[in-house]
C-alpha cells in the first residue's frame, strides 16, 4: 500500500472512531457513516472484493457455468466472479444484541452497549443493502424485544429506531434467549451475537452449539471494554458488580495478574471451544474503529461462502 493509501486509510478510521461515531445524531446516520467508510477503504485498498459493486456477485466456484462470469468485473478486480442467482442472495440474518446490566459500562467514554447496538445498526444497514432479510432481537435474562427477519420497505427503519433506543436492562443469562430464537427459526440462516459474553461460559457455549446444530451459520462478537481489558487501576478501591450489585474493595496491584489470568482463561475458553464447532468467534475492543469491527463480520461471512 503506497504511502497516500496509508494515510487515506489512517484517516478514514479515526473518523470512525467509536467516540466520533456516537455524536452524530441518528443511529441511520451512524450505520451508513461505517458501512460507507469500510467500503471506501476497501475499495481504496488493495484487498478488493468486498466492496459494495460485489454485493451482488460471488467468486468463481469450479463448475459455475463460464457464461456466468462477469468479465468487466474480472478486468477491474483481476479476479472471477459470478452473479449471484436469486436463491444465493436469500439470505436472512438475525443480529442479537445483549442489552444486559454489565454493557451499561464504559470507561473511555463510550459504554459497550452502545458500540454492539452501532455494530448491529451497520450490520443491519449492510444486509438490507444487499437486499437480504435482517431480523434484531434485544435481550438480557429473557427477549425483550424481537423484529423478525425481513425485506420489507420500512423494516430497516424500525430495526435502527429499536437500536437508537436502547437501554441497559437486568442481569445477563445468554443461553435462555438463544435457545427461545432457536425455537423459533424455521429456516436456516445467519445469526449474529453481539455481547460481552461475562456469563457462565457452559451454558453460552452450548447455547451457541444449538444454533449451529440447527444449521445455523454463527458469528459471535464478544465486546469488552479497554479497562476490562487491562485492568489500568492504580488506586485501591471499590469495585461493584453491575448486575448483582456486589462490591468488593481491591487493590489493583494485587489483584491484577489473577484478573487478567482469569478474563485470558475465559476469552481463550471461547475461542477455542466456539471455533472448534465451526463457530465464528472476535473478541473486539470497544475502542476499536467500528468499520474493522464490521469487517469481522465480512470476513466471517466470506470464509463460510
Amino acid at each position: 500500500m503506497t504511502e497516500t493509501a496509508q494515510a487515506t486509510t489512517s484517516s478514514q478510521s479515526r473518523l470512525l472512531d467509536p467516540a466520533i461515531i456516537m455524536r452524530l445524531g441518528s443511529m441511520e446516520l451512524r450505520a451508513r457513516t461505517i458501512v460507507e467508510g469500510l467500503l471506501l477503504g476497501l475499495h481504496r485498498s488493495p484487498y478488493r472484493g468486498f466492496s459494495s459493486e460485489f454485493a451482488e456477485y460471488r467468486q468463481y466456484l469450479p463448475g459455475d457455468d463460464l457464461a456466468s462470469v462477469d468479465w468487466k468485473v474480472y478486468a477491474r478486480s483481476d479476479r472471477y466472479y459470478v452473479k449471484k442467482f436469486e436463491a444465493e442472495t436469500n439470505l436472512e440474518c438475525n443480529v442479537l444484541v445483549d442489552r444486559s446490566a454489565s454493557m451499561g459500562f464504559g470507561s473511555n467514554g463510550v459504554r459497550k452497549l452502545d458500540y454492539a447496538a452501532c455494530l448491529a445498526a451497520a450490520i443491519a444497514w449492510l444486509v438490507s443493502r444487499q437486499r437480504d432479510a435482517v431480523g434484531v432481537t434485544l435481550f438480557d435474562d429473557r427477549i425483550d424485544m424481537r423484529l423478525p427477519a425481513r425485506t420489507r420497505p420500512g423494516h430497516l427503519h424500525a430495526i435502527l429506531l429499536a437500536l437508537e433506543r436502547i437501554t441497559v436492562g437486568a442481569a445477563s443469562n445468554v443461553a435462555k434467549p438463544l435457545q427461545q430464537l432457536a425455537d423459533t427459526l424455521d429456516k436456516r440462516g445467519v445469526i449474529v451475537l453481539i455481547s460481552d459474553l461475562l456469563d457462565d461460559p457452559d451454558s453460552v457455549i452450548t447455547g451457541l452449539r444449538y444454533l449451529r446444530a440447527r444449521g445455523m451459520e454463527v458469528i459471535v462478537f464478544q465486546i469488552l471494554d479497554p479497562a476490562e481489558q487491562t485492568f489500568p487501576f492504580q488506586q485501591a478501591a471499590t469495585f461493584r458488580d453491575l448486575e448483582s450489585s456486589e462490591e468488593i474493595l481491591a487493590v489493583p496491584s494485587v489483584v491484577r495478574e489473577h484478573y487478567l489470568a482469569q478474563l485470558q482463561a475465559l476469552t481463550d475458553r471461547y475461542a477455542t471451544d466456539l471455533r472448534g464447532h465451526g463457530i465464528d468467534y472476535q473478541l473486539v475492543s470497544s475502542s476499536m474503529p467500528l468499520d474493522a469491527a464490521l469487517l469481522g463480520y465480512l470476513n466471517a461471512r466470506g470464509r463460510r461462502i
